[in-house]
């Protein structure tokens, strides 16, 4: 396979990769709380292609020694974008809406046997019975909601109303009284580009972040004073479909080119061979 060939075929990789991502992100475009992902590129690792030195000149040449041949391009990374989505009014009473960004709900999530904290947008929760005449607040997959302290928000089942004030407080009615039973645990992401999708529309620190910095440079706890949401709504996704539209129809262009040249690649190929 010689370098054109082989320089296409690694970039149609890629381009497919950039492809999925779009794909992702359209058949998102109606999730609670999703954030829109773009895929950036990069240029793979050039080679170097030295000259023969000039015999006329004992120094030996004096242009450059050689040229640097990309090999094609490569998926560099994804980038979530964590701009603000639309509010859709819904006048539910378990729907909540973050109104600042890079702030997160914290969700437990059970994975292999381990129990790790998440983090999500998504406000649109629910209530599902536990054991003792209990209910908890879970995700819409069933994760539980994690309260002020770390733990599941777990209430008594005998309520006649329950809302989810502004400040995150969730304010419970029992026989015509009502009482804060609990808080939400609200957190602001201080270095958003260090979170990694995790699937389910939630977000985790990946290892190599936590490497490079200690968690409390990455994520924050927010004061009650400082949470900021919106009850009986939910925050649409943020993604723009004519922009992704367009992006598709950019990438399918590219990857048609790149298809093309080796096509042409290998009818040039043929020419060579019916020399005589």
């Amino acid at each position: 396979m010689t370098r054109m060939t082989f320089q296409a075929a690694a970039t149609m990789g890629q381009l497919q990769k950039r492809l999925d991502n779009i794909g992702n992100n359209i058949a998102n475009s109606n999730t609670v709380g999703y954030k829109n992902r773009d895929a950036n590129f990069s240029s793979l690792l050039s080679q170097q292609i030295n000259t023969e030195p000039d015999p006329t000149n004992p120094i030996g040449r004096l242009t450059p020694d050689g040229l640097r041949v990309g090999s094609g391009a490569k998926l560099g990374h994804t980038n979530i974008n964590f701009d603000q989505g639309s509010l859709q009014r819904t006048d539910r009473n378990l729907d909540v809406a973050l109104l600042e960004d890079n702030h997160l709900f914290q969700v437990a999530v059970n994975e292999n046997g381990e129990e790790e904290v998440r983090y999500t947008r998504a406000g649109n929760f629910y209530l599902t019975p536990v054991e003792g005449e209990q209910v908890m607040l879970v995700t819409s997959d069933g994760n539980p909601v994690l309260g002020q302290g770390g733990d599941p928000i777990v209430l008594a089942n005998n309520m006649d109303d329950l809302n989810i004030e502004e400040n995150g407080q969730i304010n419970v009615t029992r026989n015509g009284v009502q009482m804060i039973e609990g808080e939400l645990a609200v957190v602001e992401a201080v270095r958003p580009r260090l979170l990694e999708a995790a699937g389910s529309n939630l977000f985790r620190i990946s290892e190599q972040s936590l490497e490079s910095y200690p968690f409390d440079d990455i994520i924050n706890g927010v004061g009650f004073a400082d949470v900021n949401m919106e009850s009986g709504a939910l925050e649409a996704s943020n993604v723009d479909i004519a922009k992704q539209q367009t992006d598709m129809i950019e990438t399918q262009r590219a990857y048609q080119f790149n298809a093309r040249t080796i096509s042409m690649h290998d009818q040039m190929k043929g020419l060579i061979n019916q020399l005589r």
